[in-house]
């Protein structure tokens, strides 16, 4: 039995991580860390790593980290130097200077590093990951639409210099399509759409290559759609026309539903993590970070009107 904790215990791990322990089998939830309270039956409640640290010891054999982007090195850094196993929500971590310290600290330790893209892990991207290999890429386009007053409202962390803007939910599309690609991805161009009154992009628009492509690939990501929710990748080869929809959920190919096979996102995690923490070895992803950090060096910045929470339902 895995004796794991959650740091960072808000609505994604009440409504993703713990379904998806209950399911696997293999953990133990031991404790959480969170200033807003605990309701699992038998769960220790701690403020902070550092008193959950020293209050369980070696109790524990791994941790979830699902606390916002910043302050995941340090905490990261504490329980692999507590040995520690770590699973990390996306994205990692806020610089790729961070993740790859993290990487050589878990090598050098002897610890399991888990940087978990959950969009990877949707239940169609291996199938399309599949019917692409080996395949020549004519186009890929992306289009990730949503709401940020819906699905962050009121997280004024997601406009500071470490929340990612828009890049938040962008990175799992990027995190999807650099499964995917047979090729590696290049960022060539980048406009991002800034309000004024905040520091990270609202609307990203990306123009990308790839040597597994003959054309060039796009993506828009937009926080204030004016229609509805959207989470598609199409990619088109010489013979078919694959679609990814609902952030990988759904697979369309030349038209036709193709069944997924995978378990979704979180299930299919944190039975990865059961297997590394077994076999003993790391999995550290950082092309999805990496694209996103491109983007940023050779983006053009364009003034975007302030932004304010809204108030009202519309």
């Amino acid at each position: 039995m895995i004796r794991l904790a959650i740091i960072g215990f808000g609505k994604i791990a009440r409504d993703a991580h713990v379904p998806a322990l209950q399911a696997a089998g293999g953990f133990e939830l031991k404790a959480v860390v969170t200033r807003a309270g605990c309701d699992q039956d038998g769960v220790r409640c701690f403020d902070t790593a550092d008193s959950m640290l020293a209050a369980l010891g070696g109790e524990l054999d791994a941790v979830t980290i699902s606390t916002p982007p910043g302050p995941r090195y340090g905490i990261a850094r504490q329980c692999l130097d507590a040995g520690l196993d770590c699973l990390l929500e996306k994205p990692p971590t806020t610089t790729l200077g961070e993740i790859e310290e993290l990487r050589d600290e878990a090598e050098r330790l002897g610890r399991v590093l888990f940087t978990t893209w959950h969009s990877q892990h949707a239940a169609a991207v291996e199938q399309a990951r599949d019917l692409l290999a080996g395949q020549r890429i004519k186009t890929l386009q992306i289009s990730w639409h949503e709401d940020v007053n819906k699905y962050h409202p009121g997280q004024d962390w997601v406009w500071e210099a470490e929340g990612f803007g828009v890049f938040d939910p962008g990175i799992n599309a990027l995190s999807i399509a650099s499964r995917i690609m047979p090729g590696k991805l290049i960022v060539e161009d980048a406009v991002l759409r800034v309000p004024a009154n905040r520091q990270q992009p609202i609307v990203v628009r990306l123009s990308l290559s790839s040597p597994a492509a003959n054309a060039p690939l796009s993506a828009v990501f937009d926080w204030c759609p004016a229609s509805a929710d959207e989470w598609t990748i199409a990619v088109e080869t010489e013979d078919r026309h694959l679609e990814l929809r609902n952030g990988g959920a759904e697979l369309i190919v030349n038209g036709q539903p193709s069944s997924p096979t995978g378990p979704g996102e979180y299930p299919s995690i944190y039975a990865e993590f059961a297997r590394l923490i077994a076999e003993r070895r790391s999995r550290v992803d950082i092309e999805p970070l990496r694209l996103v950090a491109d983007a940023l060096m050779v983006g053009r910045r364009e003034v975007a009107p302030p932004f304010e929470w809204r108030t009202q339902p519309v």
